[in-house]
């Protein structure tokens, strides 16, 4: 697929930071915590299934592909207070083909002890800020189910704007998870919120 930002191999950055946390590359270290996640039925509770640890494993090797072909992908996120790793938040082009396509999703997914902190809105709001200033990104989507309530307070809490709902075709018909909400925010929007 061609790189919809036009800007193959720019790095945003090897970590970015906020008040709180470190958005950094995946270590070896990440791969058991990270596999532990991805097996937590309420994680995972809006997916098709939990991850086994190959697929989970496979993620961050495709991530950390990602960041040493393009310079971006999804980071890991660790706590500054206890260096803990505690999930991730990133930029991906969506492997599946959507009505959308091509795109720049951000998402997200954290361990469930660290739920309820603000951790996701603060670091998606470094990783927009990331892909607009240095990036140069023109429009940043992000989606969930729509039973997804959780996610999409995330998607309003960082400014971005309900779209067209569709149907993710990982979920079959008839299935309750398959109707997909759809946010999006474009640099201008993004600018605008930021007074720049």
């Amino acid at each position: 697929m061609t790189d919809p930002t036009g800007h193959a191999g720019v790095s945003i950055a090897a970590e970015l930071r906020t008040a709180r946390l470190r958005l950094r590359q995946w270590r070896d270290s990440d791969r058991e915590p990270f596999a532990a996640m991805n097996a937590d039925p309420v994680v995972m509770e809006f997916f098709v299934s939990p991850l086994t640890r190959a697929a989970s494993d496979a993620s961050i090797d495709a991530w950390q592909s990602q960041f040493a072909q393009r310079g971006w992908s999804n980071w890991a996120v660790e706590a500054l207070d206890s260096e803990a790793f505690i999930g991730f938040v990133g930029l991906t082009i969506p492997v599946r083909v959507l009505p959308f396509s091509p795109c720049v999703e951000i998402g997200w997914r954290l361990a469930r002890r660290h739920w309820g902190n603000g951790y996701v809105t603060e670091a998606a709001r470094e990783v927009l800020r990331a892909g607009f200033q240095v990036l140069g990104l023109d429009e940043i989507l992000s989606f969930t189910t729509v039973l997804n309530r959780r996610s999409s307070a995330v998607m309003q809490r960082i400014g971005m704007h309900r779209h067209e709902d569709f149907d993710y075709p990982a979920f079959p018909d008839g299935h309750p998870f398959r109707r997909h909400c759809l946010y999006r925010l474009t640099r201008e929007q993004w600018q605008r919120q930021h007074g720049n």
